[in-house]
């Protein structure tokens, strides 16, 4: 069986400041949105889409949505100008993974965690290289830990 997630659906406050919000932040592409009798937005992001729909609802602290991108800095960017930087959740905004890789933590305009990821921390201009911890610099890690990798191999 070959199974892969199809979609991921998150509340809007504001579906419109929501929508412009990962339009501006992923580059992602309004979609044609079939009639479920509130308001929802779909959104393509490549292959995967993301569903707002807006509700008055209270995000969790962790839970969260994680969206792998090809050049973390202009992310990083866009993130900065809207004021969307995630600090406390996982201890800083940019954290780096065993196996090399970079996440980025932002709130979007409802509350919703969402971790940006991009492999590659020498990828990653000086400036934000400074801003990055590692996630040992929080909780011990074990040689088993640091064998613990993110992405799926092919």
């Amino acid at each position: 069986m070959n199974s892969r997630i199809n979609h991921v659906s998150i509340n809007a406050r504001d579906l419109r400041e929501s929508v412009d919000f990962y339009v501006d932040l992923l580059g992602a592409e309004p979609i044609p949105t079939p009639n479920f009798g509130l308001p929802v937005q779909w959104l393509a992001l490549g292959r995967t889409q993301l569903h707002l729909f807006e509700r008055d609802l209270q995000p969790t602290s962790h839970h969260h949505l994680a969206i792998t991108v090809d050049e973390l800095e202009p992310v990083y960017r866009a993130a900065e100008r809207r004021g969307a930087f995630e600090r406390e959740a996982f201890g800083n905004h940019l954290v780096e993974l065993p196996g090399d890789v970079v996440q980025l933590y932002v709130r979007d305009p409802a509350g919703n965690l969402v971790e940006i990821d991009q492999h590659g921390v020498d990828r990653l201009p000086h400036e934000l290289r400074s801003e990055l911890k590692g996630l040992w610099e929080f909780h011990p890690q074990s040689e088993e830990n640091m064998r613990g990798r993110l992405f799926v191999p092919d």
